[in-house]
């Protein structure tokens, strides 16, 4: 049965498309309103980049315990509105004129913790929602549906900013967060009671996820794959505002129409995945579609405010398209070896790993920036994000051993 007919997924993918759309707007306007209305220097844009996922090396891991512990669709309709409220506090600022960078940092960093629980518990409901022979359709739609935000959400973040100011599309993701919590109180499907650990204790379950993982060749090679492009797509995200406004010049509104091209990546990418699995398999999937797509990123920090600008369209569709298909290939294949009581623990043991990296990303990004310049270190990023595909080229994902290795 299509998920189409599923009423419990419709309303967890109706909360979570409107939720991303929200999200994308915020990821824009953010940076657009440090550098816009705050001045921000290249330092201050990777603080403010790092802090908005510093909360996966905080609390990454104990919130996989937490969630396990927990019903997850509780633990989401929490981190929902409290990402709104404290999104909330930035146009209200802004409206008083008391707005600060310090402010724009430590809501980043808060709504990353909440963001932090939301993800691990989501990753982890889905397949008791729809059962683990419907992951890959699931985790297609729902990524479509991100990739469809991505389209349009920086654009219409970019026009705001410019018609209205950046603070509008604030406000806009801080609605978006609620409208996902009401999707998500009406669901009706009954999770099953949380699993209590043979040896309960903070440590201990920390411990019992990061065996599994860790313990497996295959998510081993995930994790070092994923983690390695994250911190250097970090880098290069923490200048790629600065250099698109700076140094090419572009006006708010375009660098939102420019950021969506990344979007109309992600949506082709949701949706030819299913031909991928279908015509290599989802382990070779993992591989093959950053290798043949990442290494178009070096194409970006070549474009200028002329026709060159393709360059930069170019290069950010690819790597979101190879990072979708990467992206649905390798969470479907996590989610399907991994026992339901681990689930948690896992997903928040690859994420303390992988979104942990990206701060640091950013941090380096920022520091960088203001050292060898933001062209040069949005080279740098991209060239050595599409080399962190080698770690699953050379992994038994290539290999008929994937599952058990």
């Amino acid at each position: 049965m299509s998920l189409w007919s599923h009423r419990d997924f419709r309303l967890l993918w109706a909360g979570d498309t409107i939720s991303q759309f929200g999200s994308t707007i915020g990821r824009t306007v953010l940076p657009l309103l440090a550098v816009g209305a705050l001045a921000a220097t290249p330092f201050e844009m990777g603080v403010l980049s790092a802090a908005g996922t510093a909360a996966f090396l905080l609390i990454g891991l104990p919130a996989g315990v937490w969630v396990d512990r927990l019903s997850r669709r509780p633990v989401m309709l929490v981190a929902d509105f409290t990402r709104a409220a404290l999104l909330l506090s930035v146009p209200v600022a802004w409206w008083l004129d008391v707005l600060t960078l310090a402010q724009l940092v430590v809501v980043a960093l808060l709504v990353g913790a909440a963001t932090v629980m939301f993800d691990i518990a989501y990753q982890s409901y889905l397949p008791a929602l729809v059962g683990r022979d419907q992951l890959v359709e699931g985790n297609s739609k729902l990524e479509a549906s991100r990739a469809v935000a991505e389209v349009s959400g920086p654009a219409a973040a970019g026009g705001v900013a410019q018609a209205v100011g950046a603070a509008f599309g604030v406000l806009a993701t801080a609605v978006g967060y609620v409208a996902s919590a009401l999707f998500l109180l009406r669901i009706r499907t009954v999770e099953p009671p949380p699993r209590q650990p043979d040896k309960p204790g903070l440590r201990h379950e920390i411990a019992e996820g990061l065996r599994f993982v860790f313990g497996h060749r295959s998510l081993r090679a995930i994790v070092a794959c994923t983690g390695t492009a994250n911190f250097f797509g970090g880098m290069a995200a923490a200048v790629l505002v600065l250099f698109l406004v700076r140094e090419l010049g572009l006006s708010e509104g375009v660098v939102g129409l420019v950021l969506s091209t990344a979007g109309i990546g992600g949506v082709l990418g949701a949706l030819t995945v299913n031909r991928w699995n279908a015509r290599f398999g989802q382990t070779t999937v993992i591989w093959l579609s950053g290798l043949v797509t990442w290494p178009l990123g070096a194409l970006v920090p070549l474009g200028a405010a002329d026709w060159r600008i393709v360059f930069v369209l170019v290069g950010e569709a690819a790597v979101a398209y190879g990072a979708t298909v990467y992206n649905i290939a390798q969470v479907s294949y996590r989610q399907s070896i991994c026992p339901d009581h681990l689930l948690g623990r896992m997903n928040a043991s690859i994420r303390f790993v992988v979104w942990g990296a990206m701060p640091l990303g950013g941090l380096v990004g920022g520091v960088l920036g203001g050292g060898i310049g933001v062209t040069a270190t949005l080279a740098v990023g991209m060239a050595c994000q599409a080399a962190s595909v080698l770690w699953v080229v050379l992994s038994p994902l290539r290999g008929r051993d994937a599952v058990t290795a």
